[in-house]
C-alpha cells in the first residue's frame, strides 16, 4: 500500500536538504535546462505523493483486494520507486561532483551537464506519469471504493450473527486460562470490574472468552457481547449495548446522543449485575468513550479482548490475562483433533507422525494456524507422499489461507504507515532470529524509516516504533534490559510468512533462506539470503538494491561480494553478520549511499582505506572481528554515529583481556556526531580527543592504566548525555582509581568495571553520589575480600541487573531482607571463594533470573532460595560435586517446580 510512498517522500525531503544538492543546483542551473526549476518540481511531486498516500490510507481494508484498486496502487508504488531512484541518483552524482570539484575546475566536467540534464528530463517524465495515474484513478475507481463507510464495520459478523458455544475441540490447552478468567468474574477484590485478555491475532482470545461467557452469562441479570471494529462509532456501540441488555423502549434510542445513551445504560444497570464483552478492541478510546457508563457498578464485569498492549493496561495488572502460544503437546493434540477427526480417538497414523510433528512445529503454537492447516489436511488421504507434498507447500498455505491471513491482515492494516516499513523489514531476517533492539533501531534509521521529529532524535523515534509494534503484539519480546526496554525480540514464523508475502507483493523486498543469489529477482530492492549457497561470483546485476542481509555466508572469497557491490550503486545497508568472509572489497568506497555496515563476528582482518569515502555512513559494526586498527580515513566520515569495534582474543573468556578494543585513530575528535564508541584502547591523548565528542552516549574503553585514570575519568564525567560506560584495566593487577569519576549526566545507568579497585573505591562519588542512578552494574576481576552483596546493597539500591564475575569475596554471601528490592537479574560467576549462600525473607522480591555458575566450593543449596516466588530462570551450574546430592535430598526439584526455566 503506502509503504513505498512514505519512503519516497522521506527521500525527497532529505535529498533537497543536502548541501551538496543545493550547491549543484546553484552552479549548474545555467548550463542544464530545467535544473533551476527542479526543486519546485520535486516539491510538487512530494505533495502529489502525500495526497496519494492519504487517499490510499482511506481505502477500507475489504476494498484493498479489489483488482482495480490493487492495480492502481501498484502504479502508485512504481512511481514512488522511480522517485526514490532518481533522488538517489541525484545525490550520488552531486556528491561525486563535489568531491571532484575540490581538485579540478568546476565546468570542465561536461559529463555532469549531461547527467543532470537526464535527471531533469526524468523528473518531467515522472510528472507526466503522476498525471496519468491521477487520471486513471478518476476514470476507473468509484468514490465508494476509495472512501470507506465509517459505519460499515461497526460489528464484524460472526457466523449466523450469534454466539454459539465453541466446540470443545478448539479449547485445547486453555483450561488454566478459563479457570483464572472465571475466578475473576466472581472476585470481590477492588478493581475487578475490568478484565482484559490480550495476545497476537490467532491465539484464541475470542474462543476462550466465548466459552466463559456462554457458561457464566446465566449468573448475570444482563449480558451483552459487542464486537468492536477498527472503524467503530460510539453512538452505535451504545445503542447496540442497550438493545443487548434488554432496554424495553428501543424506538426511543434513535435520536439520543452519546451522553443520553450512557445515562440510559446506567439507569438500566443500577442494582443489576451485568457481563459485557467488548471483543477485538483496537484502541483505548473505544472503551474510555463509553466507560463512564459503568462507573460505580462494582457488581458488573467488562471483559475486553485485544491485540494491543496499551488497551490491555486498561485493567489492573492483576486482571490482565496475556495469552501465549500453545505448549508443544497441546498443539499436537489440537492438530490431530482437526486433521484426523474421523479416525478412532483422533489418532495420528504412525507413518505420518514425523510429518505431523514438522507441521505442528511450523505453526509454533498458534491455534488459528493449527486449526486451519489441520482442517485443510483432513480432506486429504492420510498418505505419506500426499502429506509430504503438502508440507513443502505449507509456507504458502499459511500465508494464503483465508482464515489465517484475514486475521493477521487486520493487525497489519491497523499499523500506521510509518511503522509498516519497519515491520516488513523484520521479516528479512531468518526464522527464529533474535532481533536486537539496538541493531533494529540503527537499521531503520539508516533506511530512512525513522527520522528526527521535533525534539526526538531519529533513534528515539525508531525506539518508539519498536515499542508500538510490541504493544500491538506484532513482535514478541525475548529479553528486556535493565531499563525495562526490549533487548531482543523475534517474529512469529507464521507472521513472518505473511510479512514476506506482503513484502513481495509490495516489491518491498525478498527473503530467500538458503537459496542461490543467481535465482533472485534482479529488480529486488531489499534482499535477504541467509545461508547463501553460491560458491562463485554472482552474475546477476542488482541495480536497484538498497539492502543486502546475508547472515552466515560460508565462503570467504571477496569475489563473491565484489560483483554485487560494484553494480548496486545505491546500497544503503550491508549486513554480513556471522559470515566466513575475511576481506572487504575496495569497491565498497564507491557506495555513497551506504549508511550501515555490519561485519560482526566475521573473519575480516582489515578495512580498505576507501571506507573513508563513505560520507553518509551512520553505523560501522566490526565487533568480534580480527580488526586491530581502523583505516586513517575513518575520521573523514563526519556523519558516523555508531562505531562498534573490538576483537576477541579468547573465545572462552577465561583470560582477563579476552576482548581488545581498537586503537583510537588520530583526529578521533573529528567525529562530532558520534553517539556510540565501543571499544577503544586508552592512550595518552584519548581524554583530549573525547572532550570534543559531546554527543556520546555509550563509551567503552579498554587497556586503562592507573596513570590514565584521573584525566580520562574527569573527561568522561563531563559528557552531558553519557548513559553507558565500560572501563577495563590494562591487566588483572592494574588498580583503577575511580575518585575522578563524578558523572554530570544523570542518564548514566549502566556501569561495567573490569579490573582491580584502588583502596576506598566504594567511598568514591560514582557509588556514594551517583549509585542511586545505576540500574546495571557488572564487576569482574575485583578483589573485595568481604561480601560484595552486603557492601553494594545500600549504595546501589535501584539496580535491576547485577553481575559479579571473578570477584574475590568472603566465603559466605548473604542477601538481607529488603536488599536489592528492584533487582530482576543476578549473575554470580567464577567466584572461587564462595562456599555458602543465604537468602533471607524479603530479599530480592522482584528477582526473575538467578544465575549461579562455576562456584566450585558451593556444596549446599542456597538457604531460602524457595522463597523467591517471582523467579522465572534459575541456573545452578558448575558447583561442587556434592551440590546435586543435597538438592535431591532436600526435594528441591519439587519445591522449585514453579520456575519455568531450571538448569541444575
Amino acid at each position: 500500500m503506502a509503504e513505498a510512498l512514505h519512503h519516497a517522500v522521506s527521500k525527497i525531503g532529505s535529498t533537497l536538504a543536502e548541501e551538496a544538492t543545493k550547491a549543484v543546483i546553484n552552479k549548474l542551473s545555467e548550463k542544464v535546462n530545467n535544473l533551476k526549476e527542479l526543486p519546485g518540481k520535486v516539491e510538487e511531486i512530494e505533495k502529489e505523493l502525500k495526497m496519494m498516500n492519504n487517499v490510499i490510507k482511506q481505502i477500507s481494508t475489504p476494498n484493498l483486494t479489489n483488482e482495480l484498486v490493487k492495480d492502481w496502487i501498484a502504479e502508485v508504488r512504481e512511481v514512488a520507486h522511480r522517485v526514490e531512484d532518481v533522488m538517489d541518483k541525484y545525490s550520488y552524482h552531486a556528491l561525486k561532483l563535489e568531491e571532484e570539484n575540490r581538485v579540478k575546475k568546476f565546468f570542465s566536467k561536461v559529463h555532469y551537464v549531461k547527467v543532470f540534464s537526464e535527471i531533469a528530463d526524468e523528473i518531467i517524465q515522472i510528472e507526466r506519469k503522476i498525471e496519468n495515474v491521477v487520471k486513471r484513478r478518476d476514470r476507473w475507481l468509484q468514490l465508494p471504493q476509495l472512501i470507506p463507510n465509517p459505519l460499515a464495520n461497526i460489528e464484524r459478523k460472526r457466523p449466523q450473527d450469534c454466539l454459539l458455544e465453541v466446540p470443545q475441540d478448539d479449547l485445547v490447552g486453555i483450561e488454566d486460562y478459563r479457570r483464572q478468567l472465571t475466578e475473576w468474574l466472581y472476585s470481590d477484590e477492588q478493581g475487578s470490574t475490568m478484565i482484559t485478555v490480550s495476545g497476537m491475532g490467532g491465539l484464541g482470545k475470542t474462543t476462550l472468552v466465548t466459552n466463559v461467557y456462554e457458561r457464566e452469562k446465566i449468573n448475570f441479570t444482563a449480558h451483552a457481547w459487542i464486537v468492536v471494529s477498527q472503524g467503530y462509532d460510539v453512538v452505535e456501540l451504545l445503542r447496540k449495548m442497550l438493545r443487548k441488555i434488554g432496554y424495553p423502549e428501543q424506538s426511543q434510542l434513535v435520536d439520543l446522543d452519546a451522553h443520553e445513551l450512557k445515562v440510559k445504560i446506567k439507569e438500566r444497570l443500577t442494582d443489576s449485575k451485568c457481563l459485557l464483552v467488548l471483543d477485538d478492541v483496537w484502541n483505548r478510546e473505544a472503551y474510555t468513550q463509553i466507560g463512564d457508563a459503568f462507573q460505580n457498578l462494582q457488581a458488573s464485569r467488562v471483559i475486553i479482548t485485544t491485540r494491543q498492549e496499551q488497551v490491555a493496561t486498561l485493567a489492573q495488572p492483576t486482571r490482565q490475562l496475556k495469552l501465549k502460544p500453545l505448549e508443544r503437546n497441546d498443539a499436537f493434540d489440537l492438530f490431530c483433533r482437526k486433521a484426523f477427526y474421523n479416525r478412532m480417538e483422533c489418532k495420528c497414523p504412525q507413518d505420518l507422525e514425523k510429518l505431523a510433528n514438522n507441521i505442528v512445529d511450523r505453526c509454533q503454537g498458534l491455534p488459528l494456524a493449527i486449526v486451519s492447516i489441520g482442517g485443510m489436511l483432513s480432506s486429504l488421504p492420510p498418505v505419506d507422499y500426499v502429506w509430504n507434498e503438502t508440507y513443502k507447500q505449507l509456507r504458502g498455505e499459511l500465508a494464503n489461507n483465508d482464515h489465517v491471513r484475514a486475521i493477521l491482515n487486520l493487525s497489519y492494516h491497523d499499523i500506521p504507515g510509518d511503522l509498516r516499513n519497519c515491520f516488513l523489514y523484520c521479516g528479512l531476517f531468518p526464522e527464529d532470529h533474535q532481533l536486537s533492539r539496538e541493531s533494529l533501531v540503527r537499521l531503520w534509521v539508516a533506511e530512512g524509516f525513522a527520522v528526527r521529529k521535533e525534539t526526538s532524535t531519529a533513534e528515539e523515534v525508531a525506539d518508539g516504533y519498536l515499542r508500538e509494534l510490541i504493544q500491538r503484539n506484532m513482535l514478541e519480546v525475548v529479553e528486556s534490559d535493565e531499563l525495562g526496554r526490549v533487548s531482543t525480540c523475534k517474529m512469529h514464523d507464521i507472521v513472518r510468512d505473511l510479512v514476506l508475502s506482503i513484502a513481495k507483493e509490495e516489491k518491498f523486498g525478498s527473503a530467500n533462506d538458503f537459496a542461490s543469489m543467481s535465482h533472485m529477482d534482479k529488480e529486488v530492492r531489499r534482499l535477504s539470503s541467509c545461508g547463501w549457497k553460491d560458491k562463485t561470483a554472482v552474475k546477476v546485476k542488482f541495480s536497484h538494491l538498497r539492502t543486502l542481509v546475508a547472515l552466515g555466508i560460508t565462503a570467504s572469497s571477496p569475489q563473491l561480494l565484489s560483483p554485487i557491490l560494484s553494480e548496486s550503486n545505491y546500497l544503503t545497508v550491508l549486513e554480513l553478520q556471522d559470515s566466513e568472509i575475511s576481506e572487504v572489497p575496495v569497491s565498497i568506497g564507491n557506495l555513497f549511499n551506504l549508511r550501515y555496515i555490519g561485519l560482526r563476528r566475521t573473519k575480516v582482518k582489515s578495512l580498505p582505506e576507501s571506507i573513508g569515502k563513505l560520507s553518509n555512513l551512520h553505523t560501522l559494526d566490526i565487533k568480534q572481528t580480527k580488526i586491530e586498527k581502523l583505516p586513517r580515513g575513518i575520521v573523514r566520515i563526519k556523519k558516523l554515529q555508531h562505531l562498534l569495534a573490538d576483537r576477541y582474543e579468547d573465545e572462552k573468556q577465561s583470560e582477563f583481556r579476552y576482548f581488545i578494543g581498537v586503537q583510537a585513530p588520530k583526529k578521533l575528535s573529528n567525529l562530532e556526531e558520534l553517539q556510540t564508541l565501543e571499544t577503544v584502547q586508552a592512550s595518552k591523548d584519548l581524554a583530549e580527543q573525547l572532550m570534543k565528542l559531546t554527543q556520546l552516549r555509550s563509551v567503552w574503553i579498554d587497556n586503562i592504566s592507573a596513570a590514565d585514570c584521573a584525566n580520562l575519568f574527569a573527561t568522561l564525567s563531563k559528557m552531558p548525555l553519557l548513559s553507558s560506560l565500560l572501563l577495563s584495566a590494562s591487566n588483572e593487577n592494574e588498580a583503577l582509581c575511580l575518585e575522578a569519576l563524578r558523572p554530570e549526566s544523570e542518564n548514566l545507568h549502566r556501569l561495567i568495571i573490569r579490573g582491580c579497585w584502588a583502596d576506598k573505591t566504594l567511598e568514591c562519588p560514582i557509588f556514594c553520589n551517583h549509585g542511586r542512578n545505576l540500574k546495571y552494574l557488572a564487576i569482574s576481576w575485583c578483589r573485595l575480600q568481604e561480601d560484595p552483596l552486603q557492601l553494594l546493597a545500600p549504595l546501589v539500591p535501584n539496580l535491576t541487573h547485577l553481575r559479579l564475575n571473578r570477584v574475590n569475596s568472603a566465603s559466605t554471601l548473604v542477601l538481607s531482607a529488603g536488599c536489592f528490592s528492584l533487582l530482576k537479574t543476578l549473575v554470580l560467576k567464577r567466584m572461587y571463594d564462595v562456599d555458602q549462600m543465604e537468602i533471607r525473607d524479603g530479599a530480592l522480591p522482584q528477582i526473575e533470573g538467578l544465575y549461579v555458575v562455576t562456584l566450585p566450593k558451593l556444596d549446599k543449596v542456597p538457604q531460602g532460595i524457595e522463597s523467591l516466588s517471582s523467579l522465572r530462570k534459575l541456573w545452578l551450574r558448575g558447583l561442587n560435586q556434592d551440590f546435586r546430592a543435597q538438592w535431591d535430598r532436600n526435594g528441591m526439584q519439587q519445591k522449585m517446580q514453579y520456575v519455568p526455566e531450571l538448569h541444575i
